[in-house]
């Protein structure tokens, strides 16, 4: 099975950045999708961003110009760069990884607050 681990999470300030990573094992498929949900409590679950193996990417409104989802495919790991974030950002974020089934990370929590 396809593990993967977080990492990257904890307390920004508003205005402020910080970059989540996810490292997926040795064991992968190629061909690919990764990316990010967040879960807020009060809110639904949404989809944050994803990428291909091919480096497509597609990302969530309220997140677009200022978040930036990256891989690098010799390390198996996606990134995700968060610019600007704002208060409503706050959420426990997971990684996932689709190559004909679908697995999560652990999640991990961010916190923007001043």
């Amino acid at each position: 099975q396809v593990q993967l681990v977080e990492s990257g999470g904890g307390l920004v300030q508003p205005g402020g950045s910080l970059r989540l990573s996810c490292a997926a094992s040795s064991t992968i498929f190629r061909f690919n999708a990764m990316g990010w949900y967040r879960r807020a409590p009060g809110k639904q679950r949404e989809l944050v961003a994803t990428i291909t193996s091919g480096r497509s990417t597609n990302y969530a409104d309220s997140v677009k110009g200022r978040f930036t989802i990256s891989r690098d495919n010799a390390k198996n790991t996606v990134y995700l760069q968060m610019n600007s974030v704002k208060p409503e950002d706050t959420a426990v974020y997971y990684c996932y990884y689709f190559g004909g089934e679908v697995y999560w990370g652990q999640g991990t929590q961010v916190t923007v607050s001043s």
